[in-house]
Formats: C-alpha cells, sequence, structure tokens
C-alpha cells in the first residue's frame, strides 16, 4: 500500500499537467472607431484660381473669344482676360509694361521689335493664322461703288486703318501693288488716298462706320467682313492682296508663364485650329 500510493499520486499528477488549458476569455469589446469615408475615385484636384491676360490685335475678337472659352473649360480655375486692340497700341502698352501673359498680333511688324527687346523670348513666337482683305460697302451702297477703280474716283469717302495698324499698312501695300499695273495707272494710290477721310485706330473701327453709312467704302480683313453679314463686298485679286500672318507669343515677363505657354500651346493645337477656321482664318503658311 506504501508504494501504491506514491504511484497513484504520479499519475494524477502527469494527468494534470497533461490535461487541455483553459479557453482565455475574450477581453471586453470595446468601441470601434468610425470608418473614414474613402471615395471610390480620387477626386479632380482643382487649380487655384488665376487670371491669364491675353493680348490680341481687334481682328481676332470673335476667333479668341471662343479659344478663351474652350482654354477656361479645359482648364478650371483660369480665367482668361482679353485685351483686344490694334496691334500697334498692345506693342507700345506691353513695352511700357502692362502687365500680360500672351500676345497675338496681326503682324509681324508689332511682334519682332518685342522680340529685339527680349519682351518676347527669340523664337518664341509662331505663326498661327493667316488672312486676307477686301473691300467692304455700306448695306444699301449709297456711292454706287462697283469697282476697284471707283475707289479712286472723286469725292468718294473711304475709311482706312491708319498705316501704323496693320490692316492699315497692308492696304497700303495692296494700292501700291495695284498702282503697278498700268490697268489702274501709277497714280491709283495716290488717287485712293486722297479719298480717305478717316483713318482708324483699329480694323473694327473701320467696320462699324462703313456700316453706320459714315464713309462709302474701307478695307478690312475678309475675316471682319463676313462677321458683318449685311456688308457688301468686293474682293481684291490675289496678284495685289497681302497675306496677313499672324504670330503668337507668351511674354517674357508673363505674370503666368506656364499658363501663358499652355493658352499658345491651345491655339496652335488642333481644337484650336478647327476654332480659328470657322471664323474663317486660314492656316499659318
Amino acid at each position: 500500500m506504501k508504494r501504491i500510493l506514491p504511484v497513484m499520486l504520479l499519475f494524477a499528477l502527469l494527468a494534470s499537467a497533461c490535461a487541455p488549458g483553459a479557453t482565455p476569455t475574450a477581453a471586453p469589446a470595446t468601441a470601434a472607431p468610425a470608418a473614414t469615408s474613402v471615395p471610390t475615385t480620387a477626386p479632380t484636384a482643382t487649380a487655384a484660381p488665376a487670371t491669364l491676360t491675353v493680348f490680341a490685335a481687334a481682328s481676332l475678337t470673335g476667333s479668341f473669344g471662343d479659344i478663351g472659352k474652350a482654354f477656361e473649360a479645359a482648364h478650371p480655375g483660369v480665367t482668361v482676360k482679353f485685351s483686344f486692340a490694334g496691334s500697334q497700341a498692345l506693342r507700345t502698352q506691353i513695352e511700357q509694361g502692362a502687365p500680360a501673359d500672351v500676345f497675338a498680333s496681326a503682324d509681324h511688324k508689332n511682334m519682332d521689335p518685342l522680340v529685339t527687346e527680349n519682351l518676347v523670348a527669340s523664337g518664341a513666337d509662331q505663326d498661327f493664322a493667316t488672312n486676307l482683305l477686301q473691300v467692304i460697302l455700306p448695306p444699301n451702297n449709297p456711292a454706287n461703288i462697283q469697282t476697284l477703280q471707283d475707289l479712286a474716283r472723286p469725292g468718294i469717302k473711304l475709311i482706312f486703318e491708319d498705316s501704323s495698324v496693320p490692316a492699315g499698312n497692308y492696304t497700303r501695300q495692296i494700292l501700291t501693288n495695284m498702282s503697278k499695273d498700268p490697268a489702274y495707272g501709277t497714280d491709283f494710290s495716290t488717287k485712293v488716298l486722297a479719298n480717305v477721310v478717316s483713318n482708324e485706330t483699329d480694323v473694327k473701327e473701320v467696320v462699324a462706320k462703313v456700316d453706320q453709312g459714315e464713309g462709302d467704302a474701307g478695307i478690312v480683313y475678309v475675316t471682319d467682313a463676313s462677321a458683318q453679314s449685311d456688308l457688301k463686298t468686293i474682293s481684291i485679286p490675289a496678284s495685289y492682296n497681302v497675306i496677313a500672318r499672324y504670330p503668337v507669343a507668351a511674354l517674357e515677363k508673363a505674370p503666368n508663364p506656364d499658363l501663358a505657354k499652355a493658352f499658345v500651346a491651345y491655339v496652335l493645337s488642333a481644337d484650336g485650329q478647327a476654332i480659328m477656321k470657322k471664323w474663317g482664318f486660314s492656316p499659318a503658311q
């Protein structure tokens, strides 16, 4: 008996050691933090509001107005502010320090000096459109002008752009070309210019005054003539006409240089060129 007891005690201890452990009691549940709502798609980044200032030739009023709206739609937060005037006036403002991001001129005569003056980076200007000119007449044509020769008739009242305005400069080149043709005579330009009663600072003013009957005729861009549908027109043959080339550039001191370059790129893009075509401009040559 004395031997049996220790053996039994040993077996009891071994059995206790081999028994399965107790299941731990779960810790009291604590409220989980409220889940943060995560959008399934990343939100569209909204750019900080910015104003892009574009100086553009008056003849670009309609086309650039449309381009500005399209550019704003593609760049949320950006507002495009235009200043339309004669290219010569805009060039002077830029030279005098007017804050602007982009300059679009109706000729190189007013763009090239800005390159020389380092106000436009060398090689940064690019042609984006071309245009031609034609004669416009009031809707009722009171002077009964039927041909280009009639512009030299004594007593005719003509309204042109000033010679400092691109369209006015082109007009005088056209008259010089016509004076080289015996059909018009060497004094044709002199006779026509003698009939000028007003020299305007931009092409839009010529259109408005002729349309209102303040003059018997004027010479403007084809695009401006077609935009004023009630005007009568006389085409100028290609042999005399002048191709107006329009350059555009981001300015060296642009307050928004990246946006300025983006705007120029849009003007040159297929979408921008489609808008220019809609307004009657031809591609750059």
